[in-house]
């Protein structure tokens, strides 16, 4: 795990409007605070990909996603219940932004559990924007070596470490359902 000095760098940039690459459990994900729309607006633009898609996001807990989602009594039930790498849709704060939720009822969330990623959350105080690594349509960085390769000089700064044992990017739930939308 990086020192706790960089993760203090990387939450400094994220506050300020920066964007970053850090591992998660899977694959490096790029983010940043999902309050500021240029940071997201970066991510977007150097993804390749509409913000109708909307986003991820991940936090530390459940605590720190309840600005940005209201969970019906089953959706909040499942999520704290299930465990695994899962990205789940749940109902969205009524003033969860477009830019985050591509301009649905819903937003994607993870409770991480990834300890360097849940740490970032922890220290920038806000959940973050996570969207693997990679341009839309190619595959996501596994490394920091690949992310350097694939974004050096395009964010603010890559948190050197290593990716969980997960081996590609989250499954992805309907909270109220239960159904996979997206195999993990």
């Amino acid at each position: 795990m990086p020192s706790n000095l960089k993760l203090r760098y990387a939450a400094e940039l994220i506050r300020n409007g920066g964007v970053v690459a850090y591992p998660t459990e899977g694959v490096f994900g790029l983010g940043c605070d999902p309050d500021c729309h240029a940071a997201v607006t970066q991510i977007l633009d150097l993804k390749q990909r509409r913000q109708q898609t909307g986003l991820i996001l991940i936090a530390e807990n459940i605590a720190q996603l309840y600005d940005w989602i209201t969970p019906t009594a089953v959706e909040r039930e499942r999520m704290l219940s299930t465990h695994g790498v899962i990205t789940w849709i749940v109902t969205a704060h009524p003033l969860a932004p477009r830019w985050i939720t591509g301009g649905r009822k819903t937003i994607a969330v993870r409770i991480t559990q990834h300890p360097l990623a849940a740490e970032l959350c922890h220290m920038a105080g806000t959940p973050l924007v996570s969207t693997s690594a990679n341009r839309h349509g190619h595959p996501p960085a596994r490394s920091t070596l690949s992310a350097r390769c694939k974004f050096g000089g395009l964010v603010d700064y890559i948190i050197p470490g290593t990716t969980g044992t997960h081996g590609g990017p989250s499954e992805i739930r309907d909270a109220y359902t239960g159904a996979v939308l997206r195999p993990g």
